[in-house]
């Protein structure tokens, strides 16, 4: 019979996440922009689209809402890399605006800025409160 010492079980190593993220996040206050992107869903729809092949994202789909006759949008665009979702208030000049991105097989964040960047350029915010998130 072999002499059997005692072990000690060395545990595995720990990977590290490869999926990181950026979440961006703006309560746009004061919004002084074309009435389009604040009133018709699918302008805005056409507009969110263009702005996401503009910054190098994915589109898999996209569904926007409008709440009639002078009354806000709520809208998503389902990326591969996550998603871009608004919600308007056009009574109000207020949006809220939220770009989300994974980051697994590549950096996605400065296309995420990008993105951010062009539709907060659109809105036109005189109050933007913006918020950063790593996430992951």
């Amino acid at each position: 019979m072999k002499n059997l010492q005692s072990v000690v079980p060395i545990p595995a190593p720990v990977p590290q996440r490869q999926a990181t993220g950026l979440h961006l996040i703006g309560d746009l206050y004061g919004c002084l922009c074309d009435s389009r992107l604040m009133l018709d869903a699918a302008h805005l729809e056409s507009f969110c689209r263009e702005r996401v092949a503009a910054a190098g994202l994915t589109t898999v789909g996209s569904l926007f809402h409008s709440f009639g006759e002078g009354g806000g949008v709520t809208g998503v665009v389902v990326l591969a890399e996550s998603h871009l979702s608004l919600h308007t208030w056009p009574e109000a000049g207020y949006v809220t605006l939220d770009v989300y991105v994974c980051n697994y097989t590549e950096n996605n964040r400065p296309k995420a800025q990008k993105l951010f960047d062009d539709l907060l350029a659109a809105f036109n915010p005189a109050d933007p409160h913006l918020h950063r998130v790593d996430r992951a």
